[in-house]
């Protein structure tokens, strides 16, 4: 079982209506795991940014979140193309949502963010997008910044590019605004990939 305030959340993105252009963009990633699906194939998502700290982490977790909802059993990672950190601010959004998160290390901590007690734990910590414990050959890069998509042209062993960009809540920290953009920023993602696995027909 989901955790309850997370299986709250859940039940409410479901209701957001997403806009028609936004549907457009997640086509293509819908399109992809349906063929994937349909072939009996392994589905491996590479969510991409320039750092790897706020936008593909959220993105790495709701996949899953999502993909868990739906009975559909599709890999989520994330990479960037410089290193830094999970940012702390995405985190403790996370935690707001209900996830419950443990670390290790200090520069570049490694957090296990948990969503229910009958799956293993998400590992999230920034890492290139190639770092050896994401694919390598047969998967989508799912680039969710556009700085990422423009200086990243090449991703070698990606079958497909999709871009599935969002604007960064970076610009907000420090800022009263800064847990309400954090907050923000995770619900569409997330209201967006549960629409993009509702809409997998298995």
């Amino acid at each position: 079982m989901i955790y309850h305030p997370i299986q709250q959340k859940i039940d409410e993105f479901v209701k957001i209506e997403i806009p028609q252009e936004r549907k457009k963009v997640l086509r293509p990633l819908i399109d992809y795991i349906q063929s994937k699906f349909d072939a009996k194939e392994e589905i491996n998502l590479n969510y991409i940014c320039t750092h790897n700290s706020r936008r593909s982490q959220f993105s790495q977790v709701w996949s899953t979140v999502a993909a868990s909802v739906f009975g559909i059993k599709a890999g989520a990672y994330s990479g960037g193309v410089e290193v830094t950190a999970f940012n702390e601010r995405a985190i403790e959004s996370l935690e707001r949502f209900g996830f419950k998160v443990s670390f290790q290390g200090e520069t570049n901590p490694v957090y296990k963010i948990y969503f229910s007690d009958g799956f293993s734990p998400i590992t999230g910590f920034s890492k290139l997008y190639d770092h050896p414990s994401s694919p390598k050959t047969n998967f989508a890069a799912v680039m969710t910044c556009s700085h990422a998509d423009d200086n990243c042209p090449f991703i070698p062993g990606t079958e497909r590019r999709i871009a599935l960009n969002y604007e960064d809540p970076k610009a907000f920290d420090g800022t009263p605004e800064e847990a309400h953009m954090y907050d923000s920023r995770s619900t569409q993602i997330a209201s967006e990939l549960l629409f993009v696995f509702s809409n997998i027909k298995v």
